[in-house]
C-alpha cells in the first residue's frame, strides 16, 4: 500500500468520529462535513509520519476548524435574528441508521445543541471536547489560546448554562413515544386539559421556519399557552408519522406526502420539557425524508 492510500485509510477509520465532534461543535450536517473534509486536506498536506496520535490530531485540526467557523458565523451574523433550529438528524421510528450512531452517541438532542448554539464559541469547544469527547484541558488550552485553568473554567461555565436549560431527557424511549403519543392524541380530539396535563410546566416550543416562512419562527413558553398553540395546528395532526429525531422520539408532518415539518421532543420523568420543531423549506429538502414522503 502506498503511502496515499494508506493516509487515506487511517483518515477514514477516525471520520465518523471527527463529524461527530464536528455535529456538536456547529449544529449543522454540511458545515460538519466541510470541516472534515478541511481536516483531511490538512492531513494530506501534513508530514504524516511525524504525526504520533493520529486520532488526536484529527480531533484537534476538526475543533480549529469549527472554532474559526464559529467565529466568522458570529461576525457575519450568519444566523437568523429571530430562531434557528441545529439540523436534526432524522431516522425510522425502528431505530438508528448505523451511519448515524456515532453522529448521535451521548443523547445529542436538539434541545442540547440549542443551548450549545447560546455559548460563545471557545466555551462551546471547551464543553464538547472535554464533556463530550473526554479531551483534557491541557490538549484544550491551546485551541482556544488559554490555559488550561482558564479552559477548565469556560467548560464549567458551559455545563451550568447546559444543565440549567437542556436537562438530560428520560432514557425509555418507549415512554417517550407513549408521551408523544398522547400529545398528539389530545391535539387530535381538541382536549386542551389533556395536552397540558401532558406538558410540563416550564415547557418551551421553539419553531424555526426560515426566511421562507418567518411566521412560524417562534419560541413560546408555559404549558397553556404552548397547548393553545399545539390546538391551533391540529388539522396537521393526521398528518404526523412517527420518526426517531436525534435518537428520541419525534416526528414527520407529511400532509399528501409533502413533508412540512419536523418535530423533536424532549421527555422528562413522563412530561414534555422542549418542542423543538423545523419547518423550513429549503433546509426540509436537504433532509432525507423519503420515508414519510410516501
Amino acid at each position: 500500500m502506498d503511502e496515499p492510500d494508506w493516509l487515506a485509510e487511517r483518515f477514514e477509520e477516525h471520520r465518523a468520529h471527527l463529524r461527530a465532534v464536528a455535529y456538536r461543535m456547529l449544529g449543522s450536517l454540511g458545515e460538519a462535513d466541510d470541516a472534515v473534509q478541511e481536516a483531511w486536506l490538512r492531513l494530506s498536506r501534513a508530514e504524516a509520519s511525524g504525526i504520533e496520535n493520529m486520532g488526536g490530531w484529527l480531533t484537534t485540526v476538526v475543533a480549529r476548524v469549527c472554532l474559526n467557523m464559529l467565529r466568522s458565523r458570529n461576525s457575519r451574523r450568519e444566523q437568523p435574528l429571530s430562531v434557528h433550529m441545529p439540523d436534526p438528524v432524522v431516522n425510522r421510528p425502528d431505530g438508528v441508521d448505523p451511519e448515524h450512531e456515532a453522529l448521535l452517541a451521548n443523547s445529542v438532542g436538539l434541545a442540547l445543541l440549542v443551548v450549545l448554539d447560546t455559548l460563545a464559541p471557545a466555551e462551546r469547544l471547551a464543553f464538547v471536547l472535554h464533556d463530550m469527547f473526554t479531551v483534557p484541558f491541557d490538549e484544550i488550552a491551546p485551541i482556544v489560546g488559554r490555559s488550561p485553568t482558564a479552559a477548565r473554567q469556560l467548560a464549567s461555565r458551559a455545563r451550568r448554562r447546559v444543565q440549567q436549560a437542556a436537562p438530560m431527557p428520560d432514557a425509555d424511549l418507549a415512554r417517550q413515544r407513549e408521551v408523544v403519543d398522547a400529545f398528539f392524541a389530545a391535539s387530535r380530539n381538541g382536549d386542551l386539559a389533556a395536552l397540558v396535563a401532558v406538558l410540563d410546566p416550564d415547557v418551551v416550543l421553539r419553531s424555526d421556519g426560515g426566511l421562507a416562512r418567518p411566521g412560524a419562527s417562534a419560541v413560546i413558553h408555559g404549558g397553556p399557552t404552548v397547548a393553545e398553540q399545539a390546538l391551533t395546528f391540529a388539522r396537521l395532526s393526521p398528518f404526523v408519522r412517527p420518526a426517531l429525531v436525534n435518537a428520541a422520539a419525534g416526528v414527520v408532518v407529511a400532509p399528501r406526502g409533502r413533508p412540512v415539518s419536523v418535530m423533536g421532543f424532549t421527555v422528562r420523568n413522563g412530561k414534555i420539557i422542549a418542542i423543538d420543531v423545523l419547518a423550513d423549506p429549503a433546509r426540509l429538502r436537504q433532509l432525507d425524508l423519503t420515508a414519510w414522503a410516501a
